[in-house]
């Protein structure tokens, strides 16, 4: 996808600080990335009316998952680890904190990828650290599958077994905006 030469073709050239790219791009301006290595971070979360799908789900893909570092908030990670016998960093219940952990972990840049079977039907008490999760997830630019659908279509993409250059947001004028 991007040339790792030193020559200035089309797509530019790269220039590596640890996992973190700097890219010219078309208009010669400079974009961050953040590599993806192969052995994702994935986090897997499911509510309670979505952990039949998750587990279906995780038992179907569990060849591919093993392959990878899990994450996945309290009673779903307990699941997955009881049923399939994976390897997963539990961390709280949703209700209880978990979703915004994740959202910690994907801010921080140490999960790749959300797998988050939520309810859109059920009506929760922790329905603003839901909000919250997606939003981080979307302003960080990692995938994101929200039903069985989506996660079938993330799992199976060819990136999943290779590295990628996530292109990072540019946000140094929000972080700078009252120092000037």
């Amino acid at each position: 996808m991007w040339a790792t030469s030193g020559n200035n073709n089309q797509r530019g050239s790269i220039t590596i600080i640890a996992t973190e790219y700097t890219l010219l791009n078309r208009e010669n301006k400079m974009t961050k990335t953040a590599l993806i290595k192969s052995k994702k971070k994935i986090a897997l979360i499911a509510h309670d009316n979505k952990k039949v799908d998750m587990m279906e789900w995780a038992k179907f893909n569990i060849g591919t998952l093993r392959h990878h570092q899990l994450y996945a908030t309290g009673t779903t990670g307990r699941l997955i680890e009881m049923e399939l016998g994976l390897e997963i960093t539990v961390l709280e219940s949703g209700p209880l904190g978990g979703d915004l952990q994740i959202g910690a972990c994907i801010a921080r840049g140490e999960i790749d990828f959300l797998i988050f079977f939520w309810d859109p039907l059920a009506q929760l008490p922790h329905d603003p650290d839901v909000k919250a999760l997606l939003r981080v997830a979307a302003v960080w630019n990692i995938p994101i599958a929200c039903n069985r659908a989506s996660a079938d279509f993330l799992i199976s993409s060819p990136l999943m077994c290779q590295e990628y250059h996530r292109i990072l947001p540019d946000y140094d004028s929000y972080r700078q905006r009252f120092n000037q």
